[in-house]
């Protein structure tokens, strides 16, 4: 039979054709399936991964002239899915919720403002399950990608917001801070984020987290974008007379933080100096402040060692700040989670699950330490203090890391949040260039309802900032004399007398020229850092141990007093080696041991 009978053959089987059929169905099934994955990922890739849903809502209508322009007339903005938008379901970072609920019947007024005063909204942004995460991370929606460092947490809960804007999606968005959603995002993108007063922006429409702590945040690459922005959704005068500015600089807290103080508190003093209207930094102690006009606090003492630190008696404020959320957070969502049983990432379960089994004895504390916290912020502050912090103490961390890092990065962080948090002051945090490739954030802080003032005194300071941030490139070279060993003994004795006569700056002062001289002797950076240590300068006092170990791998003395640097800034995991590699050199010393007997339990 010839090739061509054969093809006629098989041509007339119907069997031929079906299986033809098939073949030509899969393929272009196939295609198209392939088609549609290469656009996803590109519309991934493009959007940054932080949306969770895209429409487009319109402002209402413009009068026509004379009448002014309308205040945001022209921007976008996108917002996180806490805010109720009219015949959308609200998901609040879960399908499980989503799938639990109607479509808002109104419109969030926050959302009704800024689409009256001329916003466009282009949809709503990925954030943390159910808003209880500082991570930005989602299991079910995927992590927004950090455009600063992708294989980074961009920090939440707000994460697509300010993912959002730092990819210049959008020129402004909103999320909600409550124990840091704005603040920690903001500092981790490299953007502004401003958390108003709390009360003063409407959340009615908004999901609740923790309703005595929850505020409506605003995210910004522009200064002026903000500052329009808080205008409008606080419902400023433009109008207000200048006041002297006083800039208060807490030291305490930059040494919680690993971002050289060069690239933070030294740009704060250089800008400050050369700005008309603004007094020379004042420097204090504010834990040791708060430890003396918050009483309430010694209610949380026990879960904090002892509040005789002021590092610790942050930590207590942390607590308080904790417990007050789950306690609220308990009462507005238990029964839908014990109704419904949501499927929860694994992120947020166990967290989850422990807020709605805790009791909770002495709520009245948790409110009492609230109003406290505004009192004293409102004796420091008054109507012309501006209290300059760094927003969090580290950098970012990378995408799913290990639970433990997590622990102590979330007690760290949470230590330098809960101030205003507790206060319910405002705060701006403002992009300071980047440390190891990380963005660094440092914040403004004002007294309760003067955000006309921040918002006025981070719009008047931002370019002389961003101006600093660039001229700081490194820090300055070390002045090296080279060889005169008798000189330098002679300083170091001079220190020690210093020392002892609890003069603690001229000791570091006497050590750090002894230094200059011989920059070979452990003992001369052990003794500078035993003087750090008086004075609360953690970072510096860690740096000077490390080197001195490095100089010196059996000095017992250096080895306690890093540990015990790194236990004040919380570093609980890090001292305990510290501690226990002392004993290994001297066994028998009683500060060692007492010190890893503390911190066993602390790390466990």
């Amino acid at each position: 039979m010839s090739l061509n009978s054969k093809l006629k053959i098989s041509v007339s089987n119907p069997k031929v054709w079906i299986v033809i059929g098939v073949t030509v169905a899969g393929v272009l099934i196939l295609t198209a399936e392939t088609r549609r994955r290469r656009l996803k990922g590109r519309r991934v890739r493009e959007d940054y991964g932080a949306f969770v849903e895209r429409f487009e809502l319109l402002p209402f209508p413009q009068l026509p002239p004379p009448a002014a322009k309308q205040a945001l007339s022209g921007l976008t903005f996108a917002m996180n899915d806490v805010f109720d938008v009219k015949e959308y379901v609200t998901g609040f970072g879960s399908p499980d919720w989503k799938r639990t609920h109607e479509v808002a019947g109104k419109t969030a007024v926050v959302v009704t403002t800024l689409l009256k005063n001329g916003a466009t909204c282009i949809g709503k942004t990925v954030m943390d399950e159910l808003s209880f995460g500082i991570t930005g991370e989602n299991s079910h929606y995927g992590t927004p990608t950090n455009p600063a460092m992708p294989s980074y947490i961009p920090g939440g809960s707000s994460s697509g917001s300010a993912v959002a804007v730092a990819a210049e999606l959008v020129d402004f968005a909103i999320g909600i801070d409550t124990i840091g959603g704005v603040r920690i995002p903001a500092s981790f993108c490299g953007v502004l984020g401003f958390r108003p007063s709390h009360g003063l922006v409407s959340t009615i429409g908004v999901l609740p987290n923790s309703q005595s702590l929850d505020t409506v945040g605003i995210f910004a690459c522009d200064p002026s974008i903000l500052h329009r922005v808080g205008h409008v959704l606080l419902q400023l005068n433009p109008v207000e007379p200048r006041r002297t500015r006083r800039i208060i600089v807490a030291d305490d807290l930059f040494q919680l933080s690993k971002v050289p103080q060069q690239k933070t508190v030294y740009i704060v003093s250089k800008v400050t100096e050369k700005l008309s209207g603004y007094q020379a930094p004042k420097h204090m102690n504010i834990g040791q402040y708060i430890l003396s006009n918050v009483p309430s606090l010694k209610y949380f003492h026990e879960q904090t060692s002892n509040l005789q630190n002021g590092t610790h008696t942050l930590k207590a404020l942390s607590s308080a700040m904790l417990l007050l959320q789950r306690y609220e957070f308990k009462t507005n969502h238990e029964e839908w989670i014990n109704t419904v049983k949501p499927k929860l990432g694994s992120d947020v379960s166990d967290y989850i699950h422990a807020v709605i089994k805790a009791n909770h004895e002495n709520i009245k504390a948790y409110y009492k330490v609230r109003t406290e916290m505004r009192a004293a912020l409102r004796n420091l502050l008054k109507d012309d203090g501006i209290l300059v912090v760094p927003t969090v103490a580290d950098t970012s961390l990378k995408l799913k890391s290990k639970k433990t890092l997590l622990t102590e990065f979330h007690d760290r962080t949470f230590s330098l949040l809960s101030i205003t948090t507790m206060s319910g002051c405002c705060q701006v945090t403002v992009p300071f260039g980047k440390h190891e490739d990380s963005p660094i954030g440092v914040s403004f802080i004002a007294n309760h309802g003067s955000d006309k003032f921040l918002l006025d005194t981070v719009l008047d300071m931002y370019q002389s900032l961003q101006g600093q941030v660039n001229a700081v490139t490194s820090l300055p070279p070390s002045l090296d004399l080279n060889g005169n060993m008798e000189a330098s003994e002679l300083l170091k004795e001079k220190g020690n007398a210093a020392y002892k006569g609890r003069q603690w700056n001229k000791a570091v002062t006497y050590y750090t020229e002894a230094i200059k001289l011989d920059e070979s002797n452990a003992t001369f950076y052990c003794n500078r850092a035993a003087a750090y240590l008086e004075l609360g300068c953690y970072q510096q006092a860690e740096e000077d141990c490390t080197k001195a170990i490095s100089l010196d791998k059996k000095n017992v003395k250096a080895y306690l007093r890093r540990g015990t640097a790194r236990e004040s800034v919380l570093y609980y995991k890090d001292a305990l080696q510290d501690f226990k590699h002392a004993l290994v050199l001297e066994p028998q010393n009683k500060a060692a041991k007492m010190a890893e007997k503390r911190l066993q339990k602390q790390v466990s």
